[in-house]
């Protein structure tokens, strides 16, 4: 491995989270999330049993159908919930894996047109219990905002937001992640690198549509946070597949790990408009305007039209502009001028956190700003943990975990695996080969195979959902990347956006959650209703 190669691997690693807690995107240098010692010990419990090979995943495909209904919003829904197990093969049809599915679907039987949308959580090696049990399915652990879940029993009760209404709902684990495991010969490391995991989902939801005969349905792909990286490889690779998608929906999205290198100034210029939004909501701004939206306008103005000529001159600027600069900035996010020049213009997502209430001897969450959590040395350079990546876990995994062998019916001896890191031999590929690249990428830009799956159909729609308060993807950097994938204006016009008051995990707030699903509603209608009309169908 090459220096510079070898540069790009650790600094991707630092951004690798830990196997207990949050499983979302990579964290930039936090220590691990605290947890209690009941989950570290399970977790080293299902650690050894998976290292020693004890688990022998199906190679038939299991299957457990269940019949339910719920009343929501005064209806009530009738549907399928289908817990099982897709096995996906190489080229010679030899099986490779085993992915655990949860599918719902509305009313007795499936319906092969009716929309069915795909969702995946990210890490990478995360499985897709938070998603699943926290967003849009007919049931989810019902959350406060922003508060940390109080231990059992947990309130895991009919969904008001479920989506099922607009589209069946089909939750999927990573390789290695959940119920989902290599095969045979297979090894975890042939499905965990960027392009090999792309490939493993692509062979999934392709299975899937041929089990279930839905090659006809409308057909959707939502991921969060890692997920929606891995959502720019599959669209493309479906595409190029000829699973053709109706839309792509990312949620808290990192498209472009190469601006995270060191010596790129544009992940500084990405947080400003997050820092001005998490010292609004901290009460850090002098003269504190009522509109965050209108406030974060202004810190993106500020962020393309001053900060980022300023860090490009590097160290060409003068003393003087960069003293103006940071006393602008300082007003803007709240933390003193001194500090920001001490940092040259360029703060860091961990001291940001740690200095921004400072004075009041506490710290700010990564996942969601709006969490606060106090360290034993207020003079610290980072916090100690992140306040808003204990907040549900134990929740949330038991929830899972009843819910899944009572309700659903789903019995099998393995272990669910919140992470495949707890395998001893994870080590993630972060190679990329981009379309029409002869050259692999050394940190992934899937912002690129994203605008080529969007060039190739014109009929396909993105919709990108971001939360003010996140500061582990933030949402000016995901503007930046969708804006950069050179597209022409009718291509451009399938892109939308949409902004909410909550962190990562959007639908942890309900007053968001119920607004996300509101947009969605919509969104598909909207999606929908333009298929038809370019195919001439009713």
């Amino acid at each position: 491995m090459n220096r510079r190669a070898g540069l790009l691997a650790i600094l991707l690693a630092a951004f690798a989270l830990p196997a207990v807690g949050f499983a979302q995107d990579m964290s930039q240098g936090d220590k691990a999330p605290k947890v209690d010692t009941a989950a570290q010990a399970h977790q080293k419990d299902v650690a050894a049993e998976v290292n020693a090979g004890w688990t022998k995943p199906p190679v038939e495909e299991k299957l457990s159908t269940t019949r339910h209904q719920i009343r929501v919003g005064g209806k009530s829904l009738t549907y399928l919930a289908q817990a099982g197990t897709l096995t996906i093969r190489d080229e010679n049809a030899k099986p490779t894996a085993s992915v655990f599915y949860v599918a719902y679907t509305l009313g007795d039987k499936p319906d092969p047109h009716r929309p069915v949308t795909f969702f995946y959580n990210g890490g990478p090696g995360s499985a897709t219990v938070w998603l699943h049990m926290g967003s849009f399915g007919p049931m989810r652990v019902q959350t406060k905002d922003p508060e940390t879940i109080a231990p059992a029993p947990y309130d895991f009760a009919p969904n008001p937001d479920t989506l099922l209404g607009k589209t069946d709902l089909v939750f999927v684990d990573a390789v290695g992640a959940g119920y989902s495991r290599p095969l045979g010969d297979a090894k975890g490391k042939d499905f965990w690198g960027v392009d090999e995991d792309a490939d493993a989902f692509a062979k999934a939801i392709i299975r899937y549509l041929s089990k279930f005969d839905r090659w006809n349905s409308p057909k959707f792909i939502f991921g969060e946070s890692y997920g929606t990286t891995r959502s720019g490889a599959l669209a493309y690779q479906l595409e190029d597949r000829g699973a053709q998608l109706n839309g792509v929906i990312i949620l808290s999205s990192i498209l472009n790990y190469g601006r995270r290198q060191p010596g790129y100034d544009e992940n500084y210029i990405a947080y400003i408009p997050t820092y001005a939004a998490a010292a609004w909501y901290h009460d850090k701004v002098e003269n504190k305007p009522a509109s965050l939206a209108d406030y974060v306008e202004e810190a993106r103005k500020f962020a393309r039209e001053v900060y980022a000529p300023a860090l490009a001159k590097g160290d060409t600027i003068s003393t003087d502009e960069k003293h103006s600069v940071a006393m602008a900035l300082s007003k803007l996010i709240g933390i003193r001028a001194e500090f920001i020049e001490q940092a040259n213009l360029r703060v860091s997502l961990n001291a940001f956190r740690k200095e921004l209430l400072r004075d009041r001897r506490k710290t700010i969450g990564r996942f969601d700003a709006r969490y606060t959590g106090v360290d034993p040395d207020a003079t610290g350079d980072r916090p100690e943990y992140d306040p808003s990546g204990t907040a549900i876990t134990g929740a949330f995994i038991s929830a899972f975990r009843n819910y899944i062998g009572t309700s659903l019916n789903y019995k099998t001896d393995m272990p669910y695996l919140v992470s495949a890191r707890v395998a001893k031999e994870f080590d993630w590929n972060w190679k990329h080969k981009a379309p029409g690249s002869n050259y692999p990428q050394l940190a992934p830009d899937v912002a690129i195979d994203l605008g080529a799956a969007m060039r190739i159909d014109p009929h396909l729609k993105l919709l990108s959902l971001n939360g003010y308060y996140d500061m582990a993807t933030p949402f000016f950097g995901t503007e930046y990347d969708i804006h950069h994938m050179m597209l022409e204006p009718a291509q451009k016009a399938n892109i939308e956006f949409r902004y909410y008051p909550s962190g990562h995990m959007v639908y942890l707030n309900p007053d968001a959650l119920h607004q996300l699903r509101l947009d969605l509603d919509a969104w598909y209608d909207e999606v929908l209703r333009a298929s038809r009309a370019a195919s001439g169908s009713r």
